[in-house]
């Protein structure tokens, strides 16, 4: 536990202090005066999570609009892992020995007592008001507490039942603590882990922070490299890829240590990544251009699984700009375990130890070409298409849609090779449609989920979805272009049996022709 005055003691002595990984304060001065009348009303309000080490780090952030001074270095530092808010909320209330940031909006810290709000257990008797809003003989500035000098002055004016009134709310804040729990370790991996599990509201750790702020910070740009990086990769569809900052650090790690674990990432030394950092680049234009070619990947977002693209990159990541003899046999076996990753959901579930296997393999393949990567256990069976919902971004559908461009689909209605390249850089619902409209099936009374399985649906443009229209098959068979309605339906893996207007057997027997298609991709 601490005091309120303890807390403020320690951050102006430098004690407590605040990591770069931490996010700025947000608090509103309507959420800071609700603080004040939890801690009045001794209601619950969270605790402070501290982590106590020896070590400085390089690069920490403000505690709110306040600078925080040196420390003194024979003692530990205190860093605020989980309750900033409730922190900056409080010293900056009732602190008055350091001076905010200029330029720095502080007006959330003028909060005053009301004597004349009603006593309610909901309602906040404390508001947040600028000084000239402050009607005195209303309002109590709070921030006074701690400070006998500028106490007495304040309730001079007072007569003897508010002063009473004041005094008791006064010794309230002076009798008031803060929960704590703390963490005394100089193990940052341990520090990372306790971060990532703590419940701040739904914000996952961002190890790309915390590598920023420990290992990089003074050594290697390491946001300018990935910036830089991801304007290149603009041009082929994977911009987006410079927002996958965690993504990002496992390839590195990957590459340069072998380790995508949380211990290993913050064991990453910046002079060694910097140096390396070449060959991390050279091996993600390696893996992207491997899955543009080779398997229709035209963005992140069609890749099933994200990590897969950290053992393309280890295996692609040669240094000096050279580029990787890729042979038939190691093609074979990229594809191959590509598509077993994908069929058997293979990242769904313990990945680190997943990825920690296909990485060495990655490495195997390329130096030795010894094709054992692909060795995963897999089974597909027509369950998948038949079962699965059609849902943009999920595991199922973007294996479905991947599988379906390797067939090289073409236009239902003139037969012309559909442009992949667009169709799955757009990645939208617009491109993909019913083979069974759905309003012919709700006519016949069939369930939303039976219509929405993958097996009723294929590369369809919208124009092409217009034309056909929401008629039975065998209505908008004529509006499409006889001389290709064969490539049209291999191209899509659709049964001739679209066309009975019998909706259980076409999903049957599509479903065991897309099933088929996936055992031939991933070998089996």
């Amino acid at each position: 536990m601490l005091s309120i005055r303890q807390a403020i003691e320690r951050v102006t002595s430098g004690q407590l202090r605040v990591p770069a990984f931490q996010r700025g304060f947000v608090w509103d001065s309507e959420r800071v005066a609700y603080l004040m009348d939890s801690i009045f009303k001794d209601y619950p309000f969270g605790s402070l999570i501290l982590w106590r080490t020896k070590t400085q780090l390089r690069s920490e952030r403000a505690l709110g609009p306040f600078e925080l001074p040196d420390r003194d270095p024979d003692y530990p530092i205190d860093y605020v892992l989980d309750g900033q808010q409730r922190l900056t909320s409080v010293f900056g209330v009732f602190q008055t020995d350091i001076e905010p940031i200029p330029g720095v909006e502080v007006g959330w810290t003028k909060i005053y007592y009301d004597f004349e709000a009603e006593r309610d257990l909901q309602e906040s008797q404390f508001e947040a008001l600028r000084p000239e809003e402050a009607d005195p003989a209303r309002y109590f500035p709070i921030t006074t507490f701690f400070d006998p000098v500028a106490y007495r002055a304040a309730t001079q004016h007072l007569n003897e039942h508010r002063i009473r009134e004041i005094d008791a709310v006064q010794a309230t804040f002076k009798e008031a603590t803060i929960p704590t729990q703390l963490i005394e370790t100089d193990d940052r991996g341990k520090v990372a882990i306790v971060f990532e599990r703590v419940n701040r509201l739904g914000v996952e750790l961002d190890t790309f922070q915390l590598l920023s702020a420990w290992t990089w910070s003074e050594e290697f740009d390491l946001q300018e490299e990935i910036a830089n990086l991801s304007d290149e990769l603009s041009p082929f569809g994977f911009a987006e890829i410079g927002e996958q900052t965690n993504l990002l650090l496992r390839c590195c790690s990957a590459v340069v240590a072998e380790d995508v674990t949380a211990p290993g990432l913050l064991s990453l030394n910046g002079a060694e990544v910097r140096e390396r950092f070449a060959e991390i680049a050279n091996g993600l234009r390696g893996a992207i251009d491997f899955l543009r070619n080779n398997l229709h990947v035209e963005k992140l977002a069609n890749l099933p699984y994200p990590a897969m693209l950290v053992p393309l990159t280890v295996f692609f990541a040669v240094p000096d700009g050279r580029e990787v003899r890729l042979t038939n046999t190691m093609r074979s076996e990229l594809v191959t375990w590509f598509w077993r990753s994908c069929f058997s959901r293979r990242f769904s579930s313990d990945v680190l130890r997943k990825l920690k296997r296909d990485l060495t393999e990655a490495r195997k393949l390329r130096v030795t070409g010894n094709p054992a990567m692909a060795q995963i256990d897999v089974t597909v069976s027509s369950e998948m298409f038949r079962e699965s919902q059609f849902t943009i971004g999920s595991v199922n559908t973007s294996t479905f849609l991947l599988l379906l461009a390797q067939l090289h689909p073409r236009s239902f209605v003139s037969g012309a090779p559909a442009n992949l390249r667009e169709v799955l850089k757009t990645y939208n619902r617009t491109e993909f449609h019913h083979l069974y409209p759905r309003g012919y099936l709700h006519g016949l009374n069939v369930p939303s989920k039976e219509v929405n399985v993958l097996s009723n649906f294929a590369f369809v443009s919208a124009a092409d979805n217009k034309v056909l229209g929401g008629v039975a098959p065998s209505q908008y068979r004529s509006r499409m272009s006889s001389d290709s309605l064969d490539a049209v339906l291999m191209g899509a893996a659709v049964p001739a049996s679209l066309f009975a207007d019998d909706y259980p057997v076409f999903i049957k027997e599509r479903s065991e022709l897309l099933a088929k298609h996936a055992r031939d991709l991933a070998q089996l």
